[in-house]
C-alpha cells in the first residue's frame, strides 16, 4: 500500500498539468538546449509536447522557418528545414532539422506551440574552420642550424587551436608561440615554431575547434644537409705559414740583388779609365796614388814643372825657353802649330 508521502508529489504534478480548470496544460521539452556543430554539418531539434496543441512554429535566429500542424503533412521551406514525426501517428514529438548549416543560422533557435500558449529556446553556436598553411614550403638547412617555421591559418570561428608535430610527434608548446587577431566574424592567427636542424624532418601545423573531427594541417619537408668542416684553424695556419715565408723569400731576394749590386760595382781607377775612353781619348798625365811620385819626376824631366806644394803640373810655353815660375832650363825647340796648347795638367 503507497503511503500518503509518495502520493501527493505524483498529485502536485497532476495539478499542474491540469491546472485548476481540469484542462491538460501543454509542456513542451525541447532537446538538446545547447548546440554546437560544424559548418556544413545538419543539426537536429527534438521537441516533446504533452497534451493536445494545435499549431507549432519554429524560428532561427528570429526568422520563422518552419509551421506544423498535427495530423497533417509537415510544410517545410525548400532544402533547408525539415521536420518530421518522430513516430507513425505520434504528435506529441517533432524532429526540426537544420541541414548544412552557416554562420547565419548561428543564435536561438525557438520552438512555440500555440493554443496555451508556450515555448522553449535553445542555443545553436555554428563554428567554422578556414585555412592552415606552413610559409615557404619545403627546406634545405645546414646541420645544427637555427629554424625558424611560421604557420597562418585565416577565416576561423572561433578562434582555433594551433599545434605542431615532427615526424608525427606533437612538439613542446615551449618550443612555439601563437597569436590570434579578430578579422569580422572570424579568426586569423600565426604561429611560429622555433627548433635545431638535426636530421630530415616531417613538420606539420595542425589547427582544429571542437566541432572538428580531424585537425585541418600544412606540413612540409625539412631536408638537413651535412654540416662542411671548419677550416678557420687551417687557413689561420696556411696564412701564418705563408707570410713566414713571403718575409723569407723578400729578405733573401733583397741579399742577393744587393750582393750582384756590389760584385758588379767598379772600383775608382776602372771608373775612370771607362770614363776617359768612353770620351774618346787617354789622360796621359794621370797616375795612380802609388805612382804618383815617379811620374811627377818623369814629367819634371820631360820639361814639366810642378810647383811647390801643389800637384798641379805645369807645361812650359812652348815658345820660351823657360817656363813661368820654374827654374832656367833649357828645353829643345819644338814646332807645334797646329797643337793646340795646354798650360796645366791636373793629377786627381
Amino acid at each position: 500500500m503507497t503511503g500518503p508521502s509518495k502520493v501527493w508529489p505524483h498529485l502536485f504534478w497532476i495539478y499542474l498539468l491540469v491546472g485548476p480548470t481540469g484542462v491538460l496544460l501543454q509542456q513542451i521539452q525541447l532537446e538538446p538546449l545547447d548546440a554546437t556543430v560544424h559548418r556544413g554539418s545538419d543539426v537536429q531539434f527534438k521537441a516533446t509536447v504533452v497534451g493536445l496543441w494545435e499549431v507549432m512554429t519554429w524560428h532561427v535566429r528570429g526568422l520563422l522557418v518552419l509551421t506544423i500542424l498535427p495530423n497533417t503533412n509537415i510544410s517545410s521551406s525548400p532544402g533547408r528545414f525539415s521536420a518530421t514525426f518522430c513516430s507513425s501517428g505520434d504528435t506529441g514529438c517533432v524532429d526540426f532539422i537544420i541541414h548544412n548549416v552557416t554562420q547565419k543560422e548561428s543564435g536561438p533557435v525557438i520552438c512555440t506551440v500555440q493554443g496555451e500558449q508556450g515555448s522553449k529556446t535553445a542555443q545553436l553556436n555554428i563554428q567554422e574552420s578556414g585555412t592552415v598553411t606552413i610559409v615557404g614550403g619545403n627546406i634545405t638547412a645546414v646541420q645544427d642550424q637555427h629554424m625558424t617555421f611560421q604557420c597562418i591559418t585565416a577565416a576561423w570561428f572561433p578562434e582555433p587551436t594551433i599545434t605542431w608535430a615532427t615526424n608525427g610527434r606533437l612538439v613542446d608548446s615551449s618550443l612555439y608561440n601563437t597569436t590570434s587577431t579578430e578579422a569580422g566574424d572570424a579568426y586569423n592567427s600565426t604561429s611560429v615554431l622555433q627548433f635545431q636542424a638535426l636530421s630530415d624532418t616531417v613538420v606539420e601545423c595542425l589547427a582544429t575547434v571542437q566541432t572538428l573531427t580531424e585537425p585541418r594541417s600544412s606540413l612540409i619537408h625539412l631536408v638537413v644537409v651535412p654540416k662542411p668542416p671548419d677550416w678557420t684553424v687551417l687557413k689561420a695556419v696556411v696564412v701564418s705559414f705563408g707570410g713566414i715565408a713571403l718575409l723569407v723569400l723578400l729578405i733573401a731576394g733583397i741579399t742577393f740583388c744587393y750582393k750582384r749590386r756590389k760584385e758588379k760595382k767598379p772600383n775608382y781607377q776602372q771608373e775612370m779609365s771607362r770614363r776617359v775612353k768612353t770620351q774618346g781619348q787617354v789622360n796621359t798625365v794621370y797616375v795612380s796614388d802609388n805612382h804618383k811620385s815617379a811620374a811627377l819626376g818623369a814629367l819634371n824631366s820631360s820639361g814639366f814643372c810642378q810647383a811647390k806644394g801643389t800637384s798641379v803640373v805645369e807645361m812650359p810655353h812652348v815658345k820660351n825657353d823657360q817656363a813661368e815660375g820654374c827654374s832656367n832650363r833649357s828645353s829643345p825647340s819644338v814646332d807645334l802649330s797646329g797643337f793646340r796648347k795646354h798650360r796645366h795638367a791636373t793629377i786627381v
